[in-house]
């Protein structure tokens, strides 16, 4: 069995305008999953403070009860998004997510909210496989990370939205009301995505060399694990932009707490945004000239990542350490559209769905899983050293886990390279 699919496009393709609605909506169904997904974070010391709740159950509910259903249901959900309608599903998990999101509202103790958090999980677990398997059989190959770029700049959108919208609703009406307005939001998109049309799997491509009865094959890929292992690294680097890096400004420049939140929502709108769309364009050029071109460039931006965050963590100037921060911002998210087009270009037509899944699963489980508990033991049986040495050191992490994505893209692409085109 080859390594990468038979992608060759259909002749004579265009892209209709049609296909472009259906990309600004699910790119609108995007933000509403991350700004759900992360409304809580932005409301947990008004939470916190209501319910009386300790650091771990706090933790609990921002991480576990989220993370763990939404990264185990992903694989069943992907598998079933490639043999049903992707457009229903999409619609079925919008609605139970936003449901679950607005009911948080109405929550009066930690298992309620709890509980509202696992469905919440568990309704956006649908979204990733089968939306992207949806845009790529609206918009040709030779487009496939732009597109799914624009769409992933969702992200910036979403957490942009659950900070700013929600701590604004939660100082004027409270914090149930941030749930009511952006949870329950949801629901009536749900109808115009429940609307769109279900296109025909791999239409826009000549063949695909796998059936869906061999998904079992994908664990046999070898690119398709370099793929994987590449970018749980770039995973670890981002994640801990977000979890890690805002405590750092406090301990070590001496922040308040709200300029750096307000630094962090900046920086993620203004970098994270245009750094997925263009890691996305330049990806799609580059695959253009050779079939490993998207990861070859990520393999190149993991290993100037990993001398920013090198730079970063030895300075000790808050002007250039803020600069440094702004650049990592920008290239923490380049890769988003790169990583899930390369995947369908491995799996094939027949396999998005569960490839993708698989993909987020192991993505999701070592950086968002895994990585962050082992950066903050380290840090902590470093603590002896000071705070802010200890936290530095910990972070040191994420260089050396960006030398190896880079080493483990590099070979990816030329195991990609040695496939005809």
């Amino acid at each position: 069995m080859t390594a990468q699919a038979n992608i060759a496009e259909a002749p004579e393709q265009k892209t209709t305008l049609y296909a472009w609605y259906v990309l600004l909506l699910l790119f609108t169904v995007y933000v509403l999953n991350f700004a759900d997904r992360i409304l809580l974070v932005s409301l947990f010391t008004s939470v916190k403070k209501e319910f009386a709740l300790s650091n771990f159950e706090t933790a609990l509910l921002g991480t576990t009860a989220f993370v763990l259903f939404y990264t185990v249901l992903g694989l069943p959900f992907g598998k079933l998004a490639d043999s049903v309608s992707r457009t229903k599903l999409i619609a079925a998990g919008l609605t139970v997510w936003s449901f679950f999101s607005g009911v948080s509202g109405m929550t009066e103790n930690f298992w309620q909210l709890f509980l509202c958090r696992v469905m919440v999980g568990v309704g956006e677990a649908t979204l990733g496989p089968a939306a992207l398997s949806l845009l790529s059989d609206y918009f040709p190959p030779k487009m496939r990370a732009t597109v799914q770029a624009i769409y992933s700049s969702a992200i910036a959108g979403g957490t942009a939205l659950s900070f700013f919208a929600g701590t604004a609703i939660d100082a004027t009406l409270g914090w149930r009301w941030a749930f009511y307005l952006i949870g329950f939001s949801g629901i009536p998109v749900a109808v115009l995505v429940l609307l769109l049309r279900e296109p025909t799997r791999g239409v826009l491509e000549q063949h695909n060399p796998m059936s869906a009865a061999q998904w079992t094959a994908l664990f046999k890929l070898p690119t398709l694990w370099l793929h994987h292992m590449g970018y749980a690294g770039l995973a670890v680097a981002a994640n801990s932009l977000t979890i890690w890096l805002p405590m750092y400004f406090v301990t070590a420049f001496g922040m308040a707490k709200t300029d750096v939140g307000f630094m962090v929502a900046l920086y993620v709108i203004l970098g994270g945004l245009g750094g997925t769309i263009l890691g996305g364009a330049g990806a799609d050029e580059l695959r253009k000239r050779q079939n490993g071109g998207r990861l070859l460039l990520m393999s190149v931006i993991a290993l100037a990542s990993a001398a920013l965050w090198a730079l970063f963590l030895l300075t000790e100037n808050l002007l250039a350490a803020q600069l440094l921060y702004f650049a990592l911002m920008s290239a923490s998210l380049a890769w988003l559209g790169p990583a899930a087009a390369d995947v369908h270009d491995i799996v094939g037509t027949s396999l998005r769905g569960i490839g993708i899944a698989l993909y987020f699963f192991v993505v999701n489980i070592i950086g968002y899983g895994v990585a962050p508990p082992i950066v903050g033991a380290l840090s902590d049986a470093l603590l002896p050293q000071g705070a802010v040495a200890a936290l530095r050191t910990a972070l040191f992490v994420c260089p050396i886990v960006l030398c190896i994505s880079a080493l483990t893209l590099w070979l990816a692409s030329k195991r990609l390279d040695e496939q005809k085109p």
